[in-house]
C-alpha cells in the first residue's frame, strides 16, 4: 500500500518532468506488486496529479491474493508547481473543511464508482499519505455512513492538536492529556445545554478500524498514540464517560459550533488498528514523516487494536 502511495508522488514528478513511456519511473512502484494504473485523478486547477486508481492482475496467484482494487492519494508536495493548491487544502484540513475540496468530491465520485465495478466494497482499499490519507479518512468515513466499509490504509495521517506526544517529560503528558480530556468534556457539555452529547456518526463508524501508520517522533501523526492510549487509561482510572465525550469532540470543532457554524473533526475516530514504528533510526522529522520509512528492511514496529465499545 506504502508504495502504491508513492506512485501517485511519483506519477505527478513524471507529469512535471514529462516522462514519459520507458523514461517514466511511476510504473516501477505498482508493476513490481501485480499491479496496473487504470485511472489518475486530476486537480481541476493545477492540473496535478493527486491520486491514482490500480487494478490487480487478475492472473495473480498466491496466497489470498491481493485487492482488486486500490484508491490511493498522496501527501503535499513542496514544490513551486503544486504549493497553491496543495496548501489550499491543507487549510481546509486544518478548519476541518475538508470535505468541500473539489479533490474530496473527485475521490468519492470515484470511489463509489469503483465500488459498484468491483461488485462490492470487499474489492476495495484506500491509501494515502500525510494530506493525501486525511483525503482517504474523509472518504472511508462518507462511505462507511453510505453503508460501504472499505479497507483503509493511513500513513502519517495528520492528528490536528498540540502536539503532546512530543513531550518527553512522561508525567507532564500524562498530566496534559487528562487536562484536555477534562476540558473538550466540558466545553462538549456546555456547547449542548449542560447534557452529555452523544455522537450518532461515531455510533455508526465504530464498526470500521483503518490502519493507522505512525511514527513517535512525527508531531503530525503522534498524537494519535496518545488519543488511543489515553482513552484506554482514562476507563481503567474510571473515567469513561468523560473520556468518550471527549474522544468523539475537539476544541475547534466545539467552537465552530458555538458560532454557528458545523465542523466535523474527521480525524477523531472511534477504532483503529495501529501500528507504530519504533524503529530507532528514524527520529528526524523528514524520516519520521516520509513514505519511505513503511518499507524499510530494518522497520521495527508496535501493533494495537482499539475498538470503540
Amino acid at each position: 500500500m506504502a508504495c502504491l502511495v508513492k506512485g501517485v508522488y511519483t506519477l505527478e514528478s513524471d507529469r512535471k518532468k514529462n516522462r514519459q513511456g520507458d523514461q517514466a519511473l511511476a510504473p516501477e512502484w505498482w508493476k513490481s506488486f501485480n499491479f496496473e494504473l487504470t485511472q489518475v485523478l486530476v486537480d481541476e486547477k493545477d492540473q496535478s496529479i493527486f491520486g491514482a486508481i490500480f487494478k490487480s492482475d487478475p492472473n495473480y496467484i498466491g496466497g489470498q491474493g491481493p485487492p482488486k482494487y486500490v484508491i490511493a492519494f498522496r501527501g503535499t508536495v513542496n514544490k513551486q508547481e503544486n504549493v497553491t493548491q496543495d496548501y489550499k487544502q491543507n487549510l481546509q484540513l486544518f478548519l476541518n473543511k475538508l470535505e468541500k475540496s473539489p479533490r474530496v468530491r473527485a475521490g468519492m465520485n470515484v470511489a463509489m464508482n469503483v465500488v459498484q465495478e468491483a461488485n462490492g466494497p470487499g474489492n476495495v482499499l484506500l491509501a494515502g499519505h500525510s494530506a493525501g490519507s486525511s483525503i482517504a479518512l474523509l472518504i472511508g468515513r462518507k462511505m462507511v455512513e453510505a453503508g460501504y466499509n472499505l479497507e483503509t490504509y493511513l500513513f502519517n495521517p495528520p492528528f490536528l492538536s498540540f502536539p503532546i506526544e512530543q513531550i518527553k517529560n512522561e508525567t507532564l503528558k500524562k498530566c496534559l492529556r487528562f487536562g484536555k480530556s477534562i476540558v473538550i468534556a466540558g466545553l462538549a457539555s456546555a456547547a449542548n445545554g449542560g447534557h452529555w452529547p452523544t455522537s450518532d456518526p461515531f455510533i455508526v463508524l465504530s464498526s470500521w478500524a483503518p490502519h493507522l501508520f505512525v511514527n513517535k517522533s512525527d508531531p503530525i501523526c503522534s498524537n494519535y498514540i496518545g488519543y488511543f492510549e489515553g482513552r484506554e487509561k482514562m476507563e481503567r482510572m474510571g473515567f469513561g464517560k468523560i473520556e468518550n465525550i471527549s474522544t468523539q469532540n475537539s476544541i475547534r470543532s466545539i467552537a465552530f459550533h458555538a458560532i454557528g457554524k458545523d465542523s466535523e473533526p474527521i480525524h477523531l475516530l472511534p477504532s483503529a488498528r495501529m501500528t507504530i514504528n519504533i524503529s530507532p533510526t528514524c527520529k528526524r522529522f523528514r524520516e519520521a514523516h516520509g513514505i519511505r520509512q513503511w518499507w524499510k528492511p530494518d522497520l521495527q514496529v508496535e501493533r494495537k487494536y482499539y475498538s470503540w465499545h
